[in-house]
């Protein structure tokens, strides 16, 4: 019988695409071979060449450039974003789940009127509330996913209080603070990071999609929203100025989302003992 591999090919494909783009974020400035933000209108809609890989837009900036300066203005977002969505869902969830009773009532009614809505349309709220710009869309993206973190710390946070590492350590007086970061955070991390790395591609979709209707990053800021909606009245003519940013987009959100996927199945024990792995 031959063995099943640890890591399958799609996946090792889509963890090396999803570092690439990382890479990106990190040393975007060093690696674009131009200024992204540089305007030559004498070499406006330049054609793909050794000097630009991608060809010019409209004010003759760079497209590869401006791609590799977008990932860090589109991916440094996300990270932001999930930073505090993290955070958020570790402080609501964890603190329902240690207490319980009222506390836990009223924090789950709040997730509840936060679930209600869709988190697009209450992202659009919170921006028409905090204004446009980029750390409004970061706070706004934030505010209306975190619910769905702190429903599912607390879910892991009930779970966890009855096992008997941590029933025998009420047992012993350790105080909730410390079982919560000794014996239930632990539990906690790897199911939340598996979800963190799953929400990267639908994070970079808010990001870019709010860029797109001139609510996040504003121009000349590169961002692949932004340039997909600075390339919007050229589709006809030059449909490649949209095609190169989009492709990052769809690209980034695959990669991602099938990273997560694998970190889901290995972090959960239920999935990977049903697959037989």
């Amino acid at each position: 019988m031959r063995p099943v591999p640890l890591i399958s090919r799609p996946v090792a494909f889509a963890g090396l695409l999803a570092a690439g783009f990382l890479l990106l974020a990190l040393l975007g400035p060093v690696m674009a071979p131009h200024d992204p933000l540089a305007v030559d209108l004498a070499h406006r809609f330049a054609p793909a060449s050794l000097l630009h890989p991608l060809g010019t837009d409209h004010l003759g900036r760079d497209i590869l450039s401006r791609l590799v300066a977008g990932a860090r203005t589109t991916l440094g977002a996300v990270l932001a974003v999930l930073t505090l969505v993290v955070a958020l869902g570790l402080a609501v969830g964890g603190l329902a789940g240690m207490l319980g009773g009222r506390i836990d009532t009223a924090l789950m009614r709040l997730c509840d009127v936060f679930l209600t809505v869709p988190t697009f349309v209450l992202a659009l709220f919170m921006i028409g509330a905090l204004g446009t710009g980029l750390a409004n869309v970061v706070a706004a993206i934030a505010l209306s996913h975190w619910a769905w973190y702190a429903r599912i710390v607390r879910g892991l946070v009930l779970e966890l209080k009855t096992r008997d590492y941590v029933l025998a350590a009420r047992i012993a007086g350790a105080p909730r603070r410390a079982i919560f970061s000794e014996h239930i955070l632990p539990g906690v991390v790897p199911p939340l990071a598996a979800l963190a790395t799953l929400d990267i591609g639908h994070m970079a979709l808010h990001v870019a999609g709010l860029s797109f209707l001139g609510l996040g990053v504003q121009p000349p800021t590169p961002e692949w929203g932004v340039m997909i909606n600075d390339a919007r009245a050229f589709f006809w003519t030059r449909p490649l100025l949209v095609v190169w940013p989009g492709l990052a987009i769809a690209l980034a959100v695959l990669a991602f989302n099938r990273l997560g996927d694998a970190l889901r199945d290995r972090l959960d024990p239920a999935l990977t003992a049903e697959r037989g792995l």
